[in-house]
């Protein structure tokens, strides 16, 4: 009965085997993988229009974060970051824990927006060439940058959130507020990662007093982008044109790919109205757009698979199926548990429109109310940033240049401290009964 759920949890075991002991490219196994295990199934015949309304669900993704590299570069180009940058050297002096901190705390604000590719172009931007420079592990760096964005993914304009309430037919009063605390309390958590990674690395690298000193004295030296495509002059220009960009994502008054579409238009336009200087500009990101995109494209087969065999659905019946009756007073708790997994495993859509409500009119039998679940399945969420299915991940992956899997197995401990942090704040609030 549930033999494409086994097979469905096998084959993303398989992607993340291969991946993390480097023996594919995570694009390669996101391709190759899925077919072999649909080819084996019998749906050789059928890929290509699974295949295909894989690619179209993650078309829009993938044309934003096409316009998002390509803005976000040219503001790069432009030095609209390099004073940032320059004030961060300064206020870091080459010390480990108050650079990954920094970057934890620039993360949590960018990621505000609700937006992950967001997150990732303004942190990795100003962040990282001062983590190059010093030779700070960039495992750490990119974790420490992916947990505060996992917590404020929970924000009600994110979309975990709203379709918890879409569903449940909720207010943000009764799921987003409550939760205020626990998010509150992983952040902190965030951070406390942040030192601990810091504290790990000035060991490493020999920090000291000394060495802070000529730190500040290198302060402003790192160079970000060619000189002669700076535009010091459209600092203020390309401030208010990047803040109107953000004020958009977060009010959500256009789709976000028309939105950077328009900025990119619009930032070359104005900072570089020769022509030869605005296909400059739009070649030099031709690699890190191809990297992405293709990565993005790729996961889509692996989606479109799951969801074409119906493997999501199957493997959603089979987690509901395996809830042993006996601990229905208790499913609260274990939906928070099981929140991990899910999450991991799952899409967001395949948790919250399929199982979730198979679980709160269960839980309703034993008196726990839909509120109480929707808060419970929303604690595993800090994890699901780094399952395969998720886009911007790969982002992050890119402009930090980590391998794939290695960022999984490193990241993964910490990611999931976030959300026992949370479900151990919810429970002691009783947001979520025992």
């Amino acid at each position: 009965m549930f033999t494409l759920a086994i097979v469905g949890f096998v084959m993303i075991f398989v992607f993340m085997y291969v991946v993390m002991t480097k023996k594919s490219t995570a694009l390669v196994g996101l391709v190759l993988i899925p077919l072999c295990f649909a080819i084996a199934l019998g749906f050789g015949a059928d890929l290509g229009p699974m295949i295909l309304d894989g690619l179209k669900k993650i078309a829009p993704i993938a044309i934003m974060n096409i316009f998002a590299i390509m803005f976000f570069g040219v503001m790069i180009d432009a030095g609209l970051f390099d004073r940032l940058v320059e004030t961060i050297q300064k206020a870091t002096k080459g010390d480990p824990v108050r650079i990954l901190m920094g970057t934890s705390i620039l993360a949590f604000c960018v990621s505000l927006d609700g937006d992950g590719t967001t997150t990732y172009m303004v942190t990795c931007t100003a962040m990282l060439p001062i983590i190059r420079h010093f030779k700070i592990n960039p495992l750490m760096a990119a974790t420490v940058a992916l947990m505060p964005a996992s917590v404020t993914n929970l924000l009600p304009w994110g979309g975990p959130t709203a379709r918890v309430m879409s569903i449940l037919h909720l207010e943000p009063g009764d799921i987003f507020l409550p939760l205020i605390p626990a998010m509150a309390a992983a952040v902190i958590w965030s951070l406390f990662v942040a030192y601990y990674f810091g504290r790990k690395e000035r060991s490493r690298l020999g920090y000291s007093l000394t060495a802070a000193v000529s730190a500040h004295e290198l302060a402003g030296k790192i160079s970000m982008g060619d000189e002669k495509l700076k535009r010091p002059r459209l600092f203020w220009f390309n401030a208010a044109l990047t803040l109107l960009l953000l004020i958009g994502l977060i009010t959500d008054v256009m789709p976000l790919a028309v939105l950077f579409l328009i900025g990119t238009a619009v930032g070359l336009a104005v900072n570089y109205p020769d022509v030869k200087e605005q296909q400059a500009c739009i070649s030099s990101r031709g690699q890190d757009i191809i990297s992405v995109v293709a990565m993005l494209l790729a996961a889509g087969t692996l989606t479109g698979i799951m969801a074409g065999t119906k493997m999501i659905d199957n493997m959603a019946q089979l987690l509901i199926a395996i809830i042993p009756p006996e601990i229905g007073s208790h499913l609260g708790v274990v939906s928070a548990l099981a929140s991990l997994p899910l999450t991991f495993f799952l899409t967001n859509d395949a948790v919250y429109f399929g199982i979730m409500p198979v679980i709160v009119k269960t839980a309703a039998v034993y008196g726990i109310t839909p509120a109480e679940i929707g808060r419970a399945l929303l604690v595993g969420q800090p994890a699901h940033l780094l399952s395969p299915m998720v886009a911007s991940t790969y982002l992050l992956v890119n402009l930090t240049g980590v391998n794939y899997g290695e960022f999984q197995k490193f990241a993964l401990l910490w990611a999931n401290g976030s959300s026992l942090v949370m479900l151990l704040v919810v429970l002691l609030m009783g947001l979520v009964p025992l």
